[in-house]
Formats: C-alpha cells, sequence, structure tokens
C-alpha cells in the first residue's frame, strides 16, 4: 500500500492476525475462487514473461491464483505486515515457485521497478484513507508500462445510500461466517464508516480516472467487494 496509509493499515495485521488468515478466508472461498477465476480472464492476455505486481500480496493468494496457469509470469508482491510475507514466501517456496516471487516489506513506494506489465490489489484499498487514496491510486498507475492494467477489488459503498444499512446487514452476515465475535458484529458500520477508507464505487471511478487510468470496467461484485480494471494509456 501507499505509504501515507502506513500507520494505521499494518496494525491490522499482526501476527495473531496473520496465522490465521488464510484458515478464516477459506470459508469465503466462493467468493474468492470466483474473483480469483475473473482475475484470470482479464489478465489472459498478459504477454509472454510479463512481470506482474501484486499489492497487498498478504499470504500470496493472488500469485498462486496466476501462477498456477502461467508458468512464464514472474512477480513481485509487496505487503506492510512482515509476518504474512514471511507465510508467503513459505507457502510459495512450499509450491515450487518461491524463485518466480519476490517480496517486498512496505508500501507501493517500497517497489523501483516500473515497468509492470498488471498491478493486482485485491481487498487493499478500503484500508487506505479516503485522503490518502489519490496517491496510492497513482503510484500504481506510475509503476505500470504503458498499456499496462490495474486490476483492483474493494469494499466500496455509498455510505449514504439509502440501502447502505441493508449492505451492512449482508455484510455482518460475511464477517460472522469468518468467526467475528458479538463486539466485531455490532460495531461494524461504525467501522466501515469511521476506520476503514471506504468510498462509492463514483468517487472511486473518479480517483482511477484522475489517477490517469482509462475508463474503469468493473468485473466483480459480491455484496459490498466491487471490482475494476482499467489499463495506462499507451504511450
Amino acid at each position: 500500500m501507499s505509504s501515507p496509509a502506513s500507520n494505521s493499515t499494518s496494525d491490522f495485521f499482526d501476527q495473531k492476525i496473520a496465522d490465521s488468515y488464510d484458515e478464516r478466508n477459506s470459508r469465503l472461498a466462493p467468493i474468492s475462487d470466483g474473483l480469483h477465476f475473473l482475475l484470470r480472464l482479464t489478465l489472459a492476455s498478459l504477454p509472454e514473461n510479463a512481470r506482474v505486481l501484486c499489492v497487498g500480496v498478504g499470504t500470496g493468494a493472488d500469485i498462486f491464483a496466476l501462477a498456477s496457469e502461467r508458468a512464464d509470469l514472474t512477480f513481485v508482491g509487496v505487503d506492510p505486515s512482515a509476518q504474512m510475507l514471511e507465510i508467503a514466501r513459505h507457502r510459495l517456496d512450499e509450491a515450487g515457485i518461491g524463485a518466480r516471487c519476490e517480496l517486498v516489506h512496505g508500501y507501493v513506494d517500497a517497489v523501483a521497478e516500473r515497468d509492470f506489465a498488471a498491478v493486482v490489489s485485491l481487498l487493499v484499498a478500503h484500508f487506505v484513507q479516503r485522503e490518502d487514496r489519490p496517491a496510492f491510486y497513482r503510484a500504481i498507475y506510475d509503476r505500470l508500462a504503458p498499456g499496462g492494467r490495474f486490476l483492483s477489488a474493494e469494499i466500496s459503498s455509498d455510505l449514504d445510500a439509502p440501502q447502505f444499512p441493508a449492505m451492512v446487514e449482508d455484510w455482518r452476515q460475511v464477517h460472522a461466517l469468518m468467526g467475528a465475535n458479538e463486539e466485531s458484529l455490532a460495531s461494524l458500520g461504525d467501522t466501515l464508516r469511521n476506520v476503514l477508507g471506504v468510498i462509492g464505487p463514483a468517487e472511486t471511478e473518479a480517483l482511477w480516472r484522475e489517477a490517469g487510468f482509462a475508463v474503469p470496467v468493473p468485473f466483480f461484485q459480491a455484496f459490498m467487494i466491487r471490482g475494476w480494471h482499467a489499463d495506462k494509456p499507451s504511450a
């Protein structure tokens, strides 16, 4: 993630969360499997030997989703959680694809390379506060090669929309399935409004365009999770 969000973001993923992350997320496999299926389709035209940057790589799930289909791809994964990166490295090495992956501890700004064919950032942007979001998207834009593709999925909702309370109730079911405690479930609406950097779809698309991307294309929605992809214009 982009450095302005560093203090608030890394606190979400301490050792305890890192150790249970994959187990908790496995309960949402139908959603994540569908998202990764569409990820592969939207990036199916990547050139041979393409380089892919995974922002907020976590324990490596997005790398696995692409590496399993394309043996020619190589990856850079960046994440502010050293604990998550440690798990990712172990999993990638165990699967025999560690040699194709470079893992960087930090935020987008820590990645010097600027000619990636694609940047993937799944379930990350809502941890970046609204005031830091333009810099976050611009940092991603700057690391793409001309014609490269950015693909992101994030929690996105208009917090003032009449359907927002009902959407929170649906989202509460998701968190209950993942094992959230009663206190977390009760405060979910406040978390979405005041802790995370949740913004609406129209604002998200506007910020992408301001960063320089071509028209954002919606490709995924599951409850509050929305996904888009957009290309960096060719030089």
